[in-house]
């Protein structure tokens, strides 16, 4: 990173950035040199993710009391951006995991949490967030998927129907998952931990998609599956309360990824213009460019305080969290993959070969507009905490 990147104008206390340079050192030695193989080759390096267990990466904001880390949502972005740097692929696998992981522990009841977290939080079990279906995704009350309750004193549930573009598919452990267990809309919908075992759970064909190649996608089927009942969180009918309260955190981490990517990306781009000779001169030398590197500084930087802002808001319990982390989304996620994108322009013909880098992280940034809520659902949700409906 940059000077001005490693010290934003925001109170960073001498623990975070500990944790922050930590973190950049892992993924500068561990990440950072294969992101570009793990790209081209479509793998999903479990081994390196594994590694980030014994950081405290497997429950960042989980309790100590499961090997969770015990830490809030500005610490948590610190990590995702840092991660992001090297690869924003591997640090999102790593915002999925926590999200799921800390579900548990926020709706879990104790016995839950002692035999499902120790496992998570020390990363021996990866974890995946079902949520989407092939027919919802921005109307998650929507969804279809059901399960009833079979077995002697209904000891267990029987799942039917299937999960869409599930990042983790196939290679997680577990997959925390929303389910129809009653009437249509919010208050049919539970949730479930489905272990990768289960019988009658089974994949689709890995996706062939623009970016992420190192993560997989698939659909998750599940044809009479049955899983314990003892593995519904907190009881049926809280699945939309907590898919809801998980959203304000996932949509905070997913901009410290495209925020990481883009410082990434900026980084390149101005070195790339102090080496590039043109018409007897580096190309930093001419003013358009440098106004372009100009904006990018800028962007970045207002993309940064406005998420460690909105990071402080969601761990201070703010009234107004919801639409901080809504707009941090929005504004991260669209100005950092300008940024990247623009970074691609700068280094000409040589952008456009993976082995410089930046069309990667281009492609890996672009979903990040997408998931945890489209930016067009972040606008509505800006708009009516504007207006107050």
């Amino acid at each position: 990173m940059q000077e001005s990147a490693k010290e934003p104008q925001f109170d960073l206390n001498e623990d975070q950035r500990a944790i922050r340079d930590m973190t950049a050192a892992f993924a500068a030695e561990r990440v950072a040199p294969f992101a570009l193989d793990w790209d081209r080759e479509r793998h999903f390096p479990a081994d390196v993710i594994r590694e980030t267990g014994p950081l405290g990466f497997g429950g960042i904001y989980v309790g100590e009391d499961v090997g969770g880390s015990g830490l809030g949502r500005l610490d948590a972005v610190l990590i995702f951006e840092a991660l992001a740097v090297a690869c924003p692929g591997f640090s999102s696998f790593i915002s999925i995991h926590n999200m799921a992981a800390w579900m548990i522990d926020t709706f879990g009841d104790e016995a839950q949490r002692q035999r499902l977290l120790p496992k998570l939080t020390s990363m021996e079990w990866l974890a995946s967030y079902a949520l989407t279906e092939p027919g919802s995704g921005s109307d998650a009350a929507a969804l279809k998927m059901r399960a009833r309750r079979s077995g002697g004193n209904g000891s267990d549930y029987v799942l039917n129907g299937a999960k869409q573009f599930i990042s983790g598919a196939g290679d997680s452990d577990v997959y925390v998952t929303m389910v129809r267990t009653g009437e249509d809309g919010p208050k049919g919908v539970s949730t479930i931990v489905v272990p990768k075992d289960a019988p009658g759970l089974s994949f689709g064909a890995v996706e062939n998609k623009m970016g992420w190649h190192m993560q997989s996608t698939r659909q998750i089927i599940f044809e009479d599956c049955k899983v314990p009942a003892e593995n519904v969180l907190s009881g049926e009918g809280s699945g939309f309360r907590i898919a809801m309260a998980g959203l304000d955190g996932g949509r905070l981490n997913i901009a410290a990824c495209s925020l990481g990517g883009a410082q990434a990306a900026a980084d390149k781009a101005l070195a790339h213009a102090g080496e590039r000779q043109a018409f007897g001169q580096t190309i930093d030398r001419f003013q358009a460019l440098q106004f372009k590197l100009a904006d990018m500084e800028t962007d970045l930087q207002a993309a940064r305080v406005l998420l460690y802002t909105a990071a402080a808001r969601l761990d201070a319990k703010a009234h107004d969290a919801s639409k901080w982390s809504a707009m941090a989304k929005r504004f991260v996620t669209d100005a950092c993959f300008d940024v990247a994108n623009d970074a691609l322009q700068i280094h000409g013909g040589y952008g456009y070969l993976h082995e410089y880098g930046i069309e990667k992280l281009v492609r890996d940034l672009r979903v990040h507009q997408i998931l945890e809520g489209t930016n067009e659902i972040m606008r509505v949700i800006i708009a009516r905490h504007l207006i107050g409906k």
